[in-house]
């Protein structure tokens, strides 16, 4: 029996779609971190990473690090908190870091382990998510004089986030400024610190147009590969394919209703204000899904006869009209975007089903 709502991943799909940036961001003699945290590190996507050939994996959560299965190096990427410190130790290989009091708590916690750490010290250069503020030279390397006074820490690389939060595109001069300060910090204080993290998929459209500035060596990527597209500019990227992952639902009711509310009109149950336009009568459908299950405003209907009027928290509502042949129990399928995977990835009420 068909269990619904459900994410499919084709994992032939994923694996190509990975393999294909490996090939690609490896001949530029870059190194890849894959990212699995908008699937909550699926077993699936972690064998896809494991056969990819990247050099790393990367996660947000300590628990997805801990729960994946693999031999490669894992990184951190969400920045550390010093509470955290322990659970970052035991869980990963590297992490990102940008305050002196985590780094402290990590030298603390790899002590205790007798294990050493690998830090990469994150620089802002303008999107203003984490980072030391590339500006603040001082703060920049007093920080990292913190790192290369701990025995039990490595000064591994430097890193930066763009597009993430204030939309800032990665280019030659900001990504440049983040190989120059590494370069400033090598000669500071006499250490190779090896790699240069250029950043996520919005970096890759500057290596394939070989505008990539020269020492940044490493990227992590995950939207790329999980969806086929370079983010920011949304452009899909040849040879990788758009469509690894698939929603299913169930239709739960189909009626022909008036398109336009009837009654004095408000808000909506999520204090929105919605436009409604009249298109007169419709055979209306609702889907067994809503907004508790996934970001419905990222979906798109495979069928393009169909038609995405609005979602409550339970139910999805769908226009019909133009595909008169589904019936109560059938099943519509969609595609995701980014903000849509990571939602129903995370929903305990989204079933995970493997193809391929």
């Amino acid at each position: 029996m068909e269990r619904n709502p459900k994410l499919i991943i084709h994992k032939q799909k994923l694996l190509h779609n990975m393999q294909t940036l490996v090939q690609a961001v490896h001949a530029q003699g870059v190194q890849i971190a894959l990212v699995s945290k908008v699937v909550c590190a699926h077993p699936a996507v972690i064998d896809c990473i494991n056969q990819s050939g990247c050099d790393m994996l990367a996660d947000s959560r300590t628990e997805n690090l801990w729960s994946a299965d693999t031999r490669l190096p894992k990184l951190m990427l969400r920045i550390g908190m010093p509470e955290a410190a322990e659970e970052i130790v035991r869980g990963s290989d590297i992490s990102l870091e940008s305050e002196t009091d985590t780094i402290l708590a990590l030298e603390q916690a790899a002590a205790k382990l007798d294990r050493k750490h690998r830090v990469i010290l994150m620089i802002d250069l303008g999107d203003l998510r984490e980072g030391i503020f590339f500006k603040d030279w001082d703060l920049i390397l007093n920080t990292a004089e913190t790192v290369k006074n701990c025995p039990h820490l490595e000064l591994y690389g430097t890193g930066t986030n763009l597009t993430c939060y204030g939309s800032v595109l990665p280019d030659r001069d900001n990504l440049g400024t983040l190989v120059s300060i590494t370069e400033r910090l090598r000669n500071e204080l006499s250490l190779p610190i090896p790699v240069i993290s250029g950043g996520n998929s919005t970096s890759l459209q500057l290596l394939f147009d070989g505008t990539l500035p020269k020492g940044i060596n490493h990227l992590r990527l995950g939207e790329s590969a999980m969806c086929g597209m370079i983010p920011g500019t949304y452009t899909p990227i040849e040879g990788c394919s758009q469509d690894a992952f698939e929603l299913c639902a169930t239709i739960a009711e189909c009626k022909i209703k008036p398109s336009y509310p009837i009654g004095t009109l408000s808000r909506n149950a999520f204090g929105e204000t919605v436009e409604y336009v009249d298109k007169g009568m419709m055979r209306r459908a609702i889907a067994a899904i809503g907004r508790q299950d996934v970001r419905t405003d990222g979906l798109t209907p495979k069928d393009p006869r169909i038609e995405i009027l609005g979602a409550s928290s339970d139910h999805l509502i769908l226009d019909l009209t133009n595909a008169p042949e589904y019936r109560v129990g059938d099943t519509v399928s969609f595609g995701l975007d980014y903000g849509a995977l990571l939602s129903a990835s995370t929903s305990v009420y989204v079933h995970k089903e493997v193809a391929d």
